[in-house]
């Protein structure tokens, strides 16, 4: 068994050209480009039980050689994936069911019958693959690229492979996303975590990518670093995915819940005061400050009007060919791993950082609610917009951490302050829209949870 670290960047076939002559791929590569041509017959069951299983089942030719394959259920996070993996040489193309022993077959598909794995779709593409080598420090990294055009095909159905594909050989997995990052300051590079077998199964049936990640799992015990940092990495991750499910099928919902995960993570980066000092976020806030100053109106705009909605699908285009996606996604992820928040902060920031997020979670939406004047904006609802930051910093965390409170009433708080969130980021334009905000400010108010947070 081997563990597989990688990360996968689709790109378009003129950055994949230009990725073989890429400066500081030319100065590290240690072997030179080579070619093989992969073909690779994947396996499941009619009713995907490998695929539910988070399992891939290959039969892989190259050149001469038959290689079976089982990539079992690893993470991926924000693009960087790892997952455990099994190979077998082969005499001849046919699947080793006799291969799948215990020691690597799932406890999950304990119970499956073998004999129903039959072939399910095919990708077949070239590979044109060198070492990049360099010294990181006192270590030395190792990292195989591989650019890859082809095909996946199921059925009558098919899709394009074109993509980068950095696989760690040698080194820590920084050293990955610092390698992409830097190639990504040029070209146009997406993160893209979907495999080559999860795009088969998507031929079949456009719902079996899941486009959302699982909600990380927090306690009222566990400490504000390790919750930010879990939150931050499922919201990068999710849009990471909307932003590829939306490339691929074009639904408008998927972009707008795209842009939301894009405005969860800029209000959590913001919430954290002085466990995380504004200088180590100060460019990653910049970053989606930018992106949201274009994309907001958009979304805005799509609400009601379907030409606004047509010419979205253009625009998103056009931002992935861009280098900015690309760069912002690799330097947050790298950010995350780095625990780069945690750096430059005082002994207080070091306290709140360490502090129960029960406990922390309660001063902090305490703190956010006092100085939101809910009185105020009762009387001068037009004002109510510039309250929107505030108001999206305090929903992030009931949506995604609520329950690690103990406030009566918590899920009715978060439904009624996302209805104001949203009057305060629609342009008031009408006395209707006055009289709407001056009273869902007052419906907020008049919560239980609201008057024990501000008592």
């Amino acid at each position: 068994m081997n563990k597989e670290t990688e990360i996968k960047l689709r790109v378009n076939r003129t950055t994949l050209a230009a990725l073989r002559d890429h400066p500081l791929l030319k100065k590290r590569n240690k072997s030179g480009w080579q070619q093989r041509e992969l073909y690779n017959q994947y396996y499941d069951t009619a009713a995907r039980d490998l695929a539910a299983a988070r399992v891939a089942l290959r039969v892989r030719r190259d050149g001469d050689a038959y290689i079976q394959t089982l990539k079992s259920r690893g993470q991926s996070v924000a693009g960087l994936s790892e997952r455990n993996e099994w190979e077998w040489r082969l005499d001849s193309p046919e699947l080793d069911l006799a291969r799948l022993t215990d020691d690597c077959w799932p406890a999950a598909l304990a119970e499956l019958d073998k004999r129903q794995i039959h072939p399910a779709f095919t990708t077949d593409f070239v590979r044109e693959y060198a070492e990049i080598a360099w010294g990181r420090g006192k270590t030395r990294v190792v990292i195989e690229a591989a650019l890859d055009l082809g095909k996946v095909v199921a059925g009558d159905r098919e899709e394009e492979i074109c993509e980068l594909e950095l696989e760690l050989r040698q080194g820590e997995p920084a050293a990955v996303l610092e390698l992409a990052e830097a190639l990504a300051a040029d070209l146009p590079l997406m993160p893209c975590d979907i495999s080559k077998a999860e795009r088969g199964y998507r031929l079949f049936d456009a719902d079996s990518y899941q486009v959302r990640l699982p909600l990380p799992a927090l306690t009222a015990e566990q400490p504000l670093d390790e919750a930010f940092a879990a939150l931050a990495w499922h919201l990068l991750g999710n849009s990471q995915r909307l932003a590829e499910q939306y490339r691929w099928s074009g639904h408008w919902r998927l972009l707008a819940d795209w842009l939301e995960q894009l405005i969860d993570l800029r209000a959590l980066l913001g919430s954290l005061g002085q466990a995380a000092p504004r200088a180590t976020s100060h460019e990653l806030r910049a970053s989606l400050d930018a992106l949201l100053d274009d994309w907001r109106p958009r979304i805005l705009a799509g609400q009601h009007d379907e030409a606004a909605r047509q010419a979205a699908a253009g625009q998103f285009a056009a931002e992935l060919e861009d280098t900015r996606w690309g760069r912002f996604s690799l330097a947050a992820s790298l950010w995350l791993l780095r625990r780069a928040w945690t750096s430059q902060r005082s002994h207080r920031g070091e306290r709140q950082g360490a502090a129960p997020l029960g406990n922390w979670l309660k001063r902090e939406l305490s703190d956010e609610a006092a100085a939101l004047n809910l009185q105020r904006y009762q009387q001068q609802p037009a004002d109510l917009g510039e309250q929107l930051p505030r108001l999206e910093r305090m929903l992030v965390w009931l949506r995604l951490a609520r329950g690690v409170l103990e406030l009566p009433e918590v899920d009715r708080l978060y439904g009624e302050l996302a209805k104001l969130a949203e009057l305060a980021g629609q342009p008031a334009e009408s006395a209707e829209q006055l009289v709407a905000r001056s009273a869902q400010a007052h419906t907020v108010a008049t919560l239980k949870a609201w008057k024990r947070l501000t008592r």
